[in-house]
């Protein structure tokens, strides 16, 4: 069964034994006595207690350490009801100063009404031997506490909301949350809970609630610039956001501004004054990007310039035992990183940043300087690890990152606590977003230098911001970009068109003895075919190339006739075909087959591997192996990714995506032997220079494009930045001046706000 075709089960039982319980989380392995059969059932149910009566909707799920597990979704607590149960479930603590002796004395005397009374008529617990004022009143607390979680999930479950949401919401507020969701249902949409606006929309709207209360047009425009970080926008420009906001939220400009005003004063929301417009913020993302502006002047302060012929006499010294001669702006780069605090080195293929960036940690290294090598995905610190022989780590894994019971990201490495080194090299600098910048420098001790290594020309980050352009383009970082094309690298037609193409000048596609091959299809059905041609037989025959291993396909979108999910389909069928020898699981999307090829899509730091031995945690976004084995019976499969053979349940498919064929927003910070980008017809939106080069740029030895030779020309023409709101370059532009190396700006236009109106299908 797939899991878009399992059906919700109901289980009701006494609760016999509680295996474990999170208290930070609410995450609870429980048995359940369900008529006379023992069910193990796990979920966010909080501190349940042994005797209560329990009624559960869920899915059975198959882990893949402890077996057969109920997995609830919705749940609810049915304190027993006989005077047998409530003795035990009295007994077992769940209600503090309650031993077995004096439950049962209680339960003696008030029999099968004792918990009624107990909730309702607290005092009559004085006629109990043993039992005080003061110890009668702390019992009612309890009790309080106990009822008032269960009748916040006998409310929310009218609105068919899952029990967890309950459970963060007692766990915020207390006993208080019943009384401050009648006062405020749209409190749910805050975080900690994390219900979505239109959920809480429908509560609100059960409990008779005012279509332009203040309170639904804040949560509204929260909903709102929440929605638009996953554009890319850290903010919205007010004069965009309010006429969005009415008229998705149907509420007029005077009543929108009423919630505004209100939204600033409690610091719901922020606001940055740029060039006489201003820009509304969440809170996380307006801490983020002032915090890095202003950490950025902090660094400036210690990153005095020091006598530079010291650094260059060792740049010297660094050539002679190489044997080799570094270019004027490689030596620059180098003297820039080792007498400054912070630096940014960019440059395109084939200039020589991997060179520079290895004298940059050896010249390190022979200081004494600790350094650490990060980057954002686990592809890309692979890679640099690969080209540099440092190992490298993803940020993530570096700050050792933690999740809240909302799912929301924390880090144990932080200005508390921070990380032992004393310089953080961070390649791949382009994919990095605010959030995870703000996080990584408040873990860096202040003496702490920072290279940042990346390419501005390539696609921005996945999250909010534009982090490596506004770093550069606000003149308040060293910047050194390396230009020259070395003369090795100028013999590859993959390096120099992909030169031109950020130049904007055509690419040349006449060669035919090179690395780089276009080939005319103006019909999708043909270039389709030659596409798996190439991949099945002509390039393992003139190349040796693996298909599975060595080639890569690339295309611009998700969806359409050459989009990732139908080319994978088509790729699955030449590449690794049905055979009744080959089991095959469901997920959403994609039929899985041992042997395929697969990309996990979603960070997951719990997932265990096994590699000759040694045992680890943590697969990640991006990260892309190979089906080895499926396990109908057990539910489960078996991947490997680079050795590290990992076990996923059924239900936990959806983290997984046949990558015969990758976007090339999902191939970036890797390269490929071998790449086939088709590229013709489309999405205009998604075809534009910037993703013509970051696509280009991921072929190591072999580039293969096929399709229209004017839809690429019209790429190369089509400089359509990924530009976005974000005001960080503004921040750093009102520090102090600092002498920095001069790099050309330009201005760009808005970004694109999301389009509201749609937001239910692309949500």
């Amino acid at each position: 069964m797939t899991p878009n075709e399992r059906k919700t089960l109901h289980l009701e039982g006494t609760v016999e034994n509680v295996l474990y319980c999170n208290p930070d989380n609410g995450y609870t392995v429980l048995e359940l006595d369900a008529d006379g059969t023992l069910v193990t059932v796990v979920g966010e149910m909080g501190e349940t207690e042994e005797g209560e009566r329990l009624s559960v909707d869920g899915e059975y799920t198959t882990h893949p350490r402890f077996g057969m597990q109920f997995r609830a979704q919705y749940w609810e607590r049915k304190l027993p009801a006989d005077a047998f149960n409530i003795q035990r479930y009295l007994s077992s603590g769940a209600i503090k100063g309650i031993g077995p002796s004096l439950a049962k004395k209680i339960v003696e005397n008030f029999g099968d009404r004792t918990l009624e009374i107990m909730e309702k008529e607290p005092t009559r617990l004085l006629e109990i031997r043993g039992i005080s004022p003061k110890k009668c009143e702390a019992i009612a607390a309890e009790v309080r506490q106990i009822f008032s979680l269960r009748t916040l999930m006998l409310f929310l479950s009218q609105y068919d909301i899952r029990s967890k949401y309950a459970m963060r919401a007692y766990q915020h507020w207390g006993t208080g949350a019943m009384d401050m969701l009648a006062a405020n249902p749209y409190l749910l949409c805050s975080s900690g809970v994390e219900l979505d606006f239109q959920k809480a929309d429908a509560v609100a709207q059960g409990m008779q609630f005012a279509h332009n209360a203040p309170q639904r047009i804040q949560a509204g425009i929260c909903y709102i610039l929440q929605y638009n970080t996953n554009g890319g926008n850290a903010c919205l420009p007010l004069d965009r956001l309010r006429p969005t906001a009415c008229k998705y939220l149907q509420v007029n400009e005077a009543e929108f501004e009423i919630a505004y005003a209100a939204a600033l004063e409690d610091h719901t929301l922020y606001v940055y004054e740029k060039n006489g417009r201003d820009f509304v913020y969440l809170e996380d993302y307006y801490i983020a990007e002032r915090y890095i502006a202003d950490r950025i002047g902090v660094i400036q302060d210690f990153s005095a310039p020091e006598d530079q012929e010291i650094f260059e006499k060792m740049i010297d010294t660094q050539q002679q035992e190489q044997g080799m001669q570094y270019a004027a702006l490689q030596r620059k780069a180098i003297v820039t990183a080792l007498s400054r605090s912070i630096m940014i080195l960019t440059g395109g293929p084939g200039t020589g940043k991997t060179t520079t960036l290895n004298a940059i940690i050896e010249l390190y290294e022979k200081q004494g300087y600790r350094v650490m090598i990060a980057a954002p995905t686990g592809r890309a610190a692979s890679r640099i690890s690969d080209l540099t022989g440092y190992e490298a780590s993803t940020i993530h894994r570096m700050l050792a990152v933690e999740y809240d019971m909302s799912g929301n990201m924390r880090f144990q490495h932080n200005e508390h606590n921070p990380l032992d080194c004393d310089v953080m090299i961070v390649d791949e600098m382009s994919m990095v977003d605010v959030l995870l910048f703000e996080h990584l420098l408040r873990a860096l001790r202040l003496s702490c230098k920072v290279v940042l290594v990346g390419d501005c020309d390539q696609l921005p980050s996945v999250g909010a911001g534009n982090l490596l352009r506004d770093l550069i383009h606000s003149d308040r970082v060293p910047v050194v970009a390396l230009k020259e094309i070395f003369r090795q690298a100028q013999k590859s037609s993959i390096i120099t068109n992909a030169h031109k193409i950020i130049q904007g000048e055509h690419p040349d596609l006449s060669r035919k003895d090179s690395d780089c091959f276009f080939f005319q299809r103006l019909q999708e059905k043909d270039a389709t075919q030659l596409m798996l041609d190439l991949v099945k037989t002509r390039l393992p025959n003139a190349y040796g190339y693996s298909p599975m291993e060595d080639i890569q396909v690339i295309t611009p979108s998700r969806k359409g006739s050459m989009g990732v999910i139908e080319l994978n389909q088509q790729l699955q069928a030449v590449l690794n075909p049905k055979s009744v020898d080959k089991p095959e699981c469901r997920s959403i999307l994609y039929t899985f087959r041992e042997g395929d090829k697969v990309m996990q899509i979603k960070n997951n730091y719990d997932i265990i591997w096994h590699k000759d031995g040694e045992n680890g945690t943590g697969i990640f976004n991006g990260d892309i192996g190979y089906l080895r084995a499926i396990n109908r019976q057990g539910q489960e499969v078996i991947a490997e990714f680079d050795g590290r053979r990992a076990t996923y349940p059924f239900e936990q498919l959806d983290q997984l995506e046949l990558a015969y064929a990758v976007t090339v927003h999902k191939s970036q910070g890797s390269e490929f032997q071998a790449v086939v980008m088709p590229l013709l017809g489309g999405f205009p939106k998604l075809y534009y220079r910037n993703l013509l080069y970051t696509a280009v740029t991921r072929a190591r030895r072999l580039l293969i494009l096929i399709g229209s030779q004017n839809v690429i020309y019209q790429m190369v023409d089509n400089n359509r930045r990924m530009n976005r709101y974000t005001c960080l370059r503004d921040m750093l532009e009102q520090q102090k001046p600092t002498q920095t190396l001069p790099i050309s700006q330009s201005d760009e236009p808005d970004g694109e706000i999301k389009d509201t109106q749609k937001q239910e299908e692309s949500l």
